[in-house]
């Protein structure tokens, strides 16, 4: 039993080495492995014309892909304002969110990311899922984007953001768009962010906060611009 323990041991030391997480079930007498790639979280899309094709993700955790149940709580909660809209996916990562947005209907995505690997995989995912001819993918830094979409007078109906947690990248961009006609009364702005993010700031550049949805370690924050009296 020993011997057949060490060897497993060593074979699992080898997978780890080609990037796979090891999943091992501790209350099992056997070692039950669950194997995936770091590569990515197995992703799909939820719903839409696009439905069920699974999504390649980005390897590594430079980027943090938002996991298939909250993008379908998510994409519950925003169902009746997808089609035919105009999508802002800002830190794309895969594009996982701006291609189920595509698939339920959006009538255009446009997906904002510097990495390289990440814009490859969106390439890629949008591809598998027939979807090129409705979208714009943008290999810039997220405010040269918005500066260059500002200029092409480009006006979104939704913008989501999942920028990296704890920079205040997403008070940057709020900054921004609270000035800018990238965004109007109409248009909602998603923020996915840690849970101890803080918007104290949205009353002085008159936007606000109309909807929160808290998860176990993130939650989704829905901006607007607010209604002048």
């Amino acid at each position: 039993m020993k011997k057949q323990q060490k060897l497993l041991k060593k074979q699992l030391q080898k997978l780890q080495k080609n990037n796979y997480k090891i999943l091992i079930n501790t209350k099992s007498k056997r070692f039950a492995c669950f194997l995936y790639y770091r590569q990515g979280v197995y992703m799909r899309v939820i719903a839409g014309k696009a439905r069920s094709i699974s999504l390649v993700t980005v390897k590594g955790m430079e980027t943090r892909p938002t996991t298939d149940r909250i993008k379908e709580t998510l994409f519950n909660m925003i169902q009746y304002d997808v089609p035919n809209a105009t999508f802002l996916d800002l830190f794309s990562g895969s594009g996982a969110i701006g291609i189920e947005a595509l698939s339920r209907g959006a009538e255009h995505a446009y997906f904002v990311e510097k990495n390289k690997e990440a814009i490859r995989c969106i390439e890629t995912n949008l591809k598998k899922c027939k979807l090129e001819e409705d979208a714009t993918v943008m290999a810039v830094d997220y405010m040269n984007a918005l500066k260059q979409l500002e200029r092409e007078k480009v006006t979104f109906d939704l913008v989501f953001m999942d920028p990296p947690y704890n920079h205040e990248f997403e008070k940057a961009v709020l900054i921004f768009l609270a000035k800018s006609d990238l965004i109007d009364k109409d248009s909602t702005v998603i923020v996915e962010a840690s849970l101890d993010t803080r918007m104290d700031y949205l009353e002085e550049l008159e936007l606000e906060v109309i909807k929160e949805k808290k998860y176990k370690t993130n939650k989704h924050i829905f901006v607007r611009k607010r209604e002048k009296a």
